[in-house]
């Protein structure tokens, strides 16, 4: 069975734009929400790029060639940081946020876009993130530095799939 989300998200304005902010705890481990949206292939997200640049740029890899397309749900203002709160994972085919450690009440849920970017994929972002250690630079995951790679392995914050890309390249 596929775990349910039961916490309530509201999207707010917060430190960059809008965002997804909390309205209880989240204790760790536990599902943030459904990640909900139309499935793209490559081809269809870089057809995107050339009518609607932001909206690609807010597809999240949801498989080895698909992208889900979020449009106007809740993953098209799940925001970016180097020291995210929440990680992607992939259940029976479907994306979730889930907890990476507790979220407090009132708290942006944020995820590391580099843990949904393949060795294959050449998206790139400048961050602004303002967190302690901030990278300055979004890119895929192997050129995560060694140590907040080893973290996310250990937490199992990179979906199988996105790891399963380096051995494509």
């Amino acid at each position: 069975m596929v775990a349910r989300a039961q916490f309530v998200l509201s999207v707010r304005p917060v430190r960059i734009g809008r965002g997804l902010v909390t309205s209880a705890a989240i204790p760790k481990g536990a599902v943030v929400t459904v990640l909900a949206g139309r499935q793209r292939s490559a081809a269809g997200v870089l057809r995107l790029w050339r009518t609607d640049p932001r909206r690609a740029a807010n597809c999240i890899r949801s498989g080895r060639d698909t992208y889900l397309d979020s449009g106007e749900h809740f993953g098209a203002f799940s925001n970016h940081s180097c020291r995210p709160n929440a990680m992607v994972t992939r259940e029976r085919g479907a994306l979730f946020l889930r907890a990476l450690r507790r979220i407090p009440a009132g708290a942006e849920i944020t995820h590391d876009y580099a843990t949904c970017l393949g060795a294959d994929d050449v998206w790139t972002m400048r961050c602004d993130c303002r967190e302690r250690g901030c990278r300055g630079r979004v890119e895929r995951f192997d050129r995560l530095p060694a140590a907040v790679l080893r973290r996310y392995l250990a937490a199992g914050a990179i979906p199988r799939f996105i790891l399963g890309t380096l051995e494509a390249d």
